[in-house]
C-alpha cells in the first residue's frame, strides 16, 4: 500500500503531516538510534509528551531496538511536528513490512489528523470574528 523504498540505499520511507508540519522519515535496520534534523532525538523533542508520541509507534510493533530512524521535519510547532513524525514513522514501518499495517491502522497511527487553522476572511477580524457593533 505505502510501499516506498529508496532504490540506492534500500531505506524505507514515509511522509507524515499534521497542521502545517511535514515529516520525512527514513528507517533502516540498526540499533535503535533516532536522529531528528541532524540532532539527537532527546535534544530535539524536549518534553516527555512529544518523545512518547514519536516512540509510541515503534513500541507498538516492537521495532524500537531493531531500526535506526532518520527524520527531517519542518513547519509548525513541536507538538505538531511530533504528530507528523508519528504518522511518517507508521507509514515507513508499513513500507518495511506489510504485516505492520493492520496493528498500526487499527490503533490510529495511519490516520491523518486533518485539523488545520482556518484562513482569515475579508471583512472580518479573523476567521469568524466580526467587528464590534457600535450603536452610536
Amino acid at each position: 500500500m505505502f510501499v516506498k523504498k529508496d532504490k540506492i540505499s534500500g531505506d524505507c520511507l514515509g511522509t507524515g503531516r499534521r497542521k502545517t508540519s511535514v515529516a520525512r522519515v527514513r528507517i533502516r535496520p540498526g540499533s535503535g538510534k533516532i536522529t531528528v534534523n541532524d540532532r539527537e532525538f532527546d535534544e530535539y523533542f524536549r518534553t516527555d509528551a512529544e518523545r512518547r508520541q514519536v516512540v509510541q509507534t515503534l513500541d507498538h510493533v516492537g521495532h524500537r531496538e531493531k531500526v535506526d530512524v532518520i527524520i527531517r521535519v519542518s513547519g509548525g510547532g513541536p507538538m505538531s511536528q511530533a504528530g507528523a513524525v508519528r504518522m511518517g514513522l507508521a507509514r515507513a514501518l508499513v513500507s518495511m513490512s506489510e504485516e505492520n499495517f493492520h496493528p498500526l491502522r487499527d490503533d490510529g497511527f495511519l490516520t491523518r489528523d486533518s485539523r488545520m487553522k482556518e484562513r482569515k476572511k475579508y471583512g472580518l477580524r479573523g476567521a469568524r470574528r466580526g467587528t464590534q457593533f457600535s450603536k452610536r
